[in-house]
């Protein structure tokens, strides 16, 4: 008798835990690659799954659109079971800002391996009569640029170098 009533209350838990974990159900997870978050919300929306943004932040990827989605977690083509959470990465509006190092008094080839370590392009080099070849001037879309300015990555500076001539002109003209 003990041993039928254990068989029973066992094949009971069973069929109560098959049915209320949705066993054997499975959602096929959808590529949420370069959607913009509403429409990647809409989508999951239809198959009983949930969105959620996760909170560190991505580099900028000039591929992808702005504030679409770059990364996903689960990935594509994964097989879930409904309402489940599907964490996706966004592309930042741009690169992010950071520091021009002071690299004038320096010469050319010392700054320009230390901007583009930095992060920068090197834009149009111009040459002014000056006794050495050190770097004099930074210029960012034809202004004068201070070192210690934040810029997006990626910017293009531009460099006014001494000509190592050895004649002498002032800037502040």
């Amino acid at each position: 008798m003990a041993v039928a009533l254990t068989v029973i209350l066992c094949f009971l838990a069973l069929e109560w835990l098959d049915s209320t974990t949705n066993h054997d159900q499975r959602i096929v997870v959808p590529s949420l690659s370069k959607k913009p978050i509403d429409e990647a919300q809409a989508l999951l929306e239809e198959k009983d799954l949930r969105l959620k943004v996760r909170e560190d932040s991505a580099s900028f990827n000039p591929d992808y659109p702005k504030y679409s989605i770059i990364e996903q977690n689960p990935a594509p083509g994964s097989m879930v079971k409904e309402n489940r959470k599907i964490y996706v990465t966004l592309n930042p509006s741009g690169y992010r800002k950071i520091e021009v190092p002071n690299v004038v008094q320096q010469t050319r080839r010392q700054a320009e391996p230390l901007l583009v370590a930095s992060g920068f392009k090197i834009g149009k080099i111009t040459y002014q009569p000056n006794m050495s070849d050190q770097v004099l001037e930074l210029r960012y879309k034809g202004k004068t640029l201070k070192p210690g300015t934040m810029l997006m990555k990626t910017s293009t500076i531009d460099l006014v170098v001494g000509d190592g001539s050895g004649r002498r002109i002032n800037l502040n003209q």
